[in-house]
């Protein structure tokens, strides 16, 4: 079922504002003090993106590798934004993201978060958490994140697609820079040997190999099975009209403008970058993505 909202109760769409060097809306900023005081578990599993990047394909296929087989009801009674949630988030009118997850009843619990990794609580670094962390190429995710923004009513204006391309090049969207974030996170993978770092083009070329490095990460074994099941269920037709995954039960999402999973294709870029503006950010690229072991497929 897709909840299409009544235009007059939507609540008031995200001004972006300077947090700590990285542009934030009071959406992700009213609970932070919760937010960094919030006590991780050594069993949590922290999942972190760049938004738009896959954070609710994995969150889905983490939930089914632990909770598939034990917990049926769940995949079919609770939203994956509640089995999994968005730790910093500060929804209209409902619970927040911590406390959703100090409400969790599972273990390990499975938290997702799009903080840039210098504002992520320190109580996960402490407790020496598994974390999954999600890169997606630039270009497809900039496309993702503007149809995103048009159809959810606490994101920013998008504006028309000429400005939101500058504004992401300038990093002024919610959650700051895609370059800092994908960059700082894996600067940190060289130190922090508890993370593993995806790309969402790998799975999109192979889920189930990705599947497979995940389950070595994480220490599970699936039987072959269970792993075919999985597999089968997080393909993207199947999550888009699965209602517990594709957020058609949010209230402040308006699936006329947009699904929240539209496409999940690599290189639908190319239906929205004019030619100018592929040059220009390209350009743009090689002055920001300094290191050269990071590197990202904009088409498979």
């Amino acid at each position: 079922m897709s909840v299409n909202p009544d235009k007059m109760d939507l609540p008031p769409r995200g001004e972006l504002f300077d947090f700590h060097g990285v542009s934030m809306t009071h959406y992700f900023t009213d609970n932070w003090e919760n937010v960094q005081n919030f006590q991780a578990r050594p069993d949590d599993i922290l999942i972190a993106t760049y938004p738009k990047a896959g954070t609710t394909w994995v969150s889905y296929i983490l939930d089914l590798l632990y909770f598939g087989q034990t917990a049926l009801e769940r995949q079919t009674s609770i939203p994956v934004y509640e089995r999994v949630p968005f730790l910093e988030l500060t929804p209209p009118d409902s619970a927040s993201g911590t406390d959703l997850v100090n409400n969790l009843p599972t273990s390990p619990r499975l938290i997702k978060t799009h903080l840039p990794v210098q504002l992520v609580p320190k109580s996960f670094w402490e407790q020496n958490c598994r974390m999954v962390y999600v890169a997606r190429n630039a270009k497809d995710n900039m496309v993702s994140y503007f149809h995103f923004d048009s159809m959810n009513m606490i994101e920013p204006e998008p504006g028309d697609w000429k400005n939101f391309f500058q504004r992401f090049l300038d990093g002024k969207m919610v959650f700051g820079s895609w370059y800092d974030h994908v960059n700082g996170w894996w600067k940190k993978k060289q130190t922090y040997s508890k993370l593993h770092y995806m790309f969402y083009e790998d799975l999109i070329e192979d889920t189930g190999r990705e599947i497979d490095k995940l389950c070595c990460f994480l220490g599970l074994s699936p039987s072959a099975e269970e792993k075919k099941q999985i597999t089968g269920g997080v393909q993207f037709d199947n999550m888009k009209n699965n209602s517990m995954a594709n957020y058609s039960t949010v209230p402040f999402m308006d699936f006329k403008i947009s699904p929240f999973m539209r496409k999940g294709k690599v290189g639908d870029w190319k239906k929205h970058f004019t030619v100018a503006q592929n040059e220009e950010f390209d350009e743009d690229y090689k002055k920001k993505m300094k290191d050269p072991t990071l590197q990202f497929r904009t088409e498979i």
